[in-house]
């Protein structure tokens, strides 16, 4: 019998997962994978500035779903010796020791602490915000006793939560989300949050809240171990070479298997007949040709408002919600360092006793960056010289033909080495290299065209062989380890002919906090 042929398109978390998976399950469907870019991994994809590992994010590895982890498992083995940084600093406990050696393989994960902080007035701050020591000296007596006030009264007095501002002040108090969600959340997404949905809220921050920072802080404290909500954290997996390293190795057990992966195609059509995808058509972008590809099921991890732009025949009421669906993109501004002035005042050890954070957020409010990055602290494997050289990025949140986005290279890579002087992160004398990236619809967006949202899953829903999976494949801002579930999810929707509706139950409390 003919294999039936599912065409995938994205090679990112969500489209290499569906393929894998749907590989690993029956052997009557072929995935061919198309990617517009010339590597795989979407937005979870690592970058090279003079041979240095640059991840755009970057992405912990983090799940609580037993699918998603035993895939990447499958994979990546879990580091249980020593890496490199964890040699020099004897930071590895010796009793845990065992074969899966970073020093001696490359498929494995590294086993990284969580540091995240906020970086206000000079001072870090825990991010989630922990009650200890550092909160206060940040903000004072006055503010903090002001932010207990403002707490109490949000427990008391409950806003009516029909935005994400609303949703906030419900779970911190008015004083805290003015000092450290209002603007930032503003800087990220370019309006208020007032006017932002806030399913944001509840698909990133959750159950995160004053109660359940109060209660980590005291069971930590007292050493009573305890399911911590996913925002809390304190530990992730990374694989050694960054984060395509696990796309690629995907990849290829991908073409192993049977699959096919396509790079430099560019999907402009998606033909319909009826209630049914015909094929489609695409643009190898390193020779203009235009070809075509036929298939039984289409899986889409483009954005959705492309998919529906792209698609004939489609509803003008839908096809006008999808043209206006708003993005956030987003500009990476890379550095290697000799020096970062931003120096370890905790008790975990690092190379050259910098900061232990993955991520750092920028609260201040004439600093444009959202948020730093220090890759050193992800995997010491993707810094070419990581005794030495300190590499960190700049984020900054735009959308595509804004005066920012339209500025030139050498324009943005200007305005964010001040910003790096201007917030003592490091010194000009010690920048070494720097480069920009641009990268479009980053963040699919909850406000605009988007409250008719429903309206473009109800059409989609009437597709009968379209399924739509991942971060901009749904419009949903998914982590990584949702985007892999959903899919899974798609791939065995497929397999077992069950209703494709339940992909789009993916990252809610009905499916994803099913924690252990």
């Amino acid at each position: 019998m003919e294999k039936r042929i599912a065409v995938i398109i994205g090679g990112g978390p969500a489209g290499l997962s569906f393929a894998y998976s749907l590989l690993k399950n029956t052997n009557n469907i072929k995935p061919i994978v198309i990617e517009e870019c010339d590597c795989l991994g979407g937005l979870s994809k690592t970058m090279n500035h003079n041979n240095n590992g640059i991840d755009i994010g970057p992405h912990r590895f983090f799940t609580r779903n037993d699918e998603v982890f035993q895939l990447w498992n499958e994979l990546l083995e879990i580091q249980d010796s020593p890496a490199a940084d964890d040699k020099i600093l004897n930071r590895f406990p010796a009793s845990n020791c065992g074969a899966a050696n970073p020093e001696e393989q490359d498929n494995i994960f590294l086993k990284r602490k969580r540091f995240s902080r906020i970086y206000y007035n000079n001072h870090f701050i825990d991010y989630p915000i922990k009650l200890n020591p550092a909160i206060f000296k940040a903000l004072g007596l006055k503010k903090t006793f002001l932010a207990g006030l403002s707490y109490l009264k949000s427990c008391t007095k409950k806003r009516k939560e029909n935005n994400l501002e609303n949703f906030m002040i419900n779970r911190f108090g008015k004083v805290l989300y003015q000092l450290f969600f209002e603007n930032y959340t503003e800087k990220v997404w370019g309006i208020h949050p007032n006017s932002i949905s806030k399913e944001w809220g509840e698909q990133r921050i959750k159950k995160i809240s004053i109660l359940n920072v109060i209660k980590d802080t005291l069971l930590t404290n007292l050493k009573i171990k305890f399911n911590k909500e996913t925002s809390l954290i304190d530990e992730y997996y990374y694989p050694k070479y960054g984060s395509s390293q696990m796309y690629n190795l995907m990849a290829e057990k991908i073409k192993e298997m049977g699959g096919d992966i396509i790079l430099n195609g560019k999907v402009n059509k998606i033909i319909k007949n009826c209630n049914s995808i015909e094929r489609i058509e695409y643009v190898d972008t390193q020779t203009n040709e235009i070809k075509t590809l036929t298939g039984n099921y289409f899986i889409s991890s483009m954005p959705i408002k492309d998919l529906i732009i792209n698609m004939n025949e489609v509803p003008d009421e839908v096809s006008e919600i999808a043209k206006n669906l708003p993005y956030r993109d987003f500009i990476l501004v890379n550095f290697i360092l000799n020096k970062l002035n931003l120096k370890n005042n905790t008790k975990y050890p690092t190379i050259n006793n910098i900061a232990p954070d993955s991520w750092v957020y920028l609260q201040d409010t004439g600093i444009k960056a959202g948020r730093l990055n220090i890759m050193n602290n992800f995997s010491p494997y993707i810094i070419n010289d990581f005794k030495n050289d300190i590499v960190v990025s700049l984020e900054y949140f735009c959308t595509e033909n804004d005066e920012f986005w339209n500025k030139t290279d050498k324009e943005i890579i200007d305005f964010a080495t001040n910003e790096l002087i201007l917030s003592s992160i490091a010194d000009k004398s010690d920048i070494k290299g720097i480069k920009c990236f641009k990268i479009k619809k980053a963040y699919p967006a909850y406000f605009g065209s988007y409250s008719q949202f429903n309206k473009i899953q109800d059409y989609i829903n009437t597709i009968d062989n379209l399924y739509c999976i991942g971060r901009n494949g749904q419009h949903k801002y998914n982590n990584m380890d949702h985007s892999v579930l959903s899919g899974i999810t798609a791939a065995k929707i497929i397999i077992n002919n069950t209703d494709k509706a339940l992909l789009w139950e993916v990252n809610t409390d009905k499916i994803y906090q099913e924690i252990k």
